[in-house]
């Protein structure tokens, strides 16, 4: 009698234990009564009748995530896989409708999303997929509140956190960027040269602006000589034309010894015809000639000039002469 009493305390001690639940933080659970729902407990203990009530089921109150990755083509037929992170909640007053109403939700949010971005991604070319994600974020987020709400889920927030096109697109992609950034490249380095060569010439045209400047000069130097050379030699009786003649020959010696004194040049003068050699032979002789000439009439005019000094100097030797003999004589 006393085993039976005990067994009936212990029995009973199990029962009113499950008597009591508790439910966690942002939970909820599912309180059915012979197997209709009777009610939804909250955060905190409560108390069953036991072997009449029933917890049925628990509902995660907190925000999930749930990362969908798509392969779908764009409109220019390349196909790209994109990953969709939908983040959702069960909203607290809509737990029966979360509960009974909808079983599997990962997979309906699965299928809605794999229908809008299957909708949406096929309008827009590759670069357009990759600059209006947010477009397709959203566009899937609007559909998602529609279907979702009747079940009692609410969506948060719909990402594309990641836009993946084929290894060949890609490196199809990455050979275009390469391309205009080497188009640009040698554009800097085609302006750069440009911008050299322009300076280059700049520089060239001074100089020979100066060079050409400075042969004028000089050419108006010789000029000047030469006017100067062909006037002191018409004074001691040599025409304009043999002094040309005379100015021309040693112009042309003095370029042979300006020539013959570099000791690296390896130029040859030749007489460009037969007659050449004559013909300079003849020159020089006529440029011996005139130089003579022209040595002798010097040579004259400096005869002359020393005799009429001695002519001038003993006339005033005389007087001083005659003025000491009267002196002496009035002594």
């Amino acid at each position: 009698m006393n085993i039976a009493l005990l067994i009936i305390l212990v029995f009973g001690f199990f029962i009113l234990l499950s008597s009591f639940f508790t439910v966690k933080q942002q939970s909820s659970v599912i309180i059915e009564r012979f197997g209709k729902f009777h009610s939804v407990r909250q955060s905190g203990l409560h108390l069953k009748i036991p072997l009449i009530d029933r917890v049925a089921g628990r509902v995660n109150l907190k925000i999930q995530q749930l990362d969908v990755i798509i392969e779908t083509k764009t409109k220019d037929n390349v196909f790209v896989k994109l990953k969709v992170s939908v983040q959702f909640m069960v909203v607290k007053d809509t737990v029966y409708d979360a509960f009974y109403k909808l079983e599997y939700a990962h997979d309906q949010i699965t299928s809605y999303v794999f229908d809008v971005v299957r909708a949406e991604v096929p309008k827009l070319k590759l670069d357009d997929v990759f600059e209006r994600k947010d477009d397709i974020a959203i566009a899937v987020k609007r559909e998602l509140n529609e279907a979702m709400t009747t079940y009692g889920y609410t969506i948060i927030n719909t990402l594309v956190t990641d836009i993946d096109p084929d290894i060949q697109v890609k490196n199809a992609m990455n050979r275009i960027n390469a391309a205009d950034r080497e188009k640009t490249v040698a554009e800097f380095e085609a302006e750069a040269s440009r911008i050299r060569i322009v300076a280059k010439a700049k520089a060239e045209a001074e100089s020979k602006r100066l060079q050409g400047q400075g042969i004028a000069d000089q050419r108006r130097e010789i000029a000047r000589g030469l006017v100067e050379s062909v006037d002191v030699l018409n004074r001691v009786g040599i025409n304009s034309q043999e002094a040309s003649a005379l100015i021309v020959v040693t112009q042309h010696y003095d370029t042979l010894q300006a020539i013959g004194a570099d000791s690296n040049s390896n130029l040859i003068l030749l007489p460009n015809s037969p007659q050449a050699g004559s013909e300079m032979l003849n020159n020089m002789v006529a440029s011996f000639s005139a130089s003579n000439q022209v040595g002798e009439m010097m040579k004259k005019t400096n005869r002359k000039q020393a005799k009429k000094e001695v002519k001038e100097i003993e006339p005033s030797r005389e007087e001083d002469e005659a003025e000491e003999d009267e002196a002496e004589e009035e002594i």
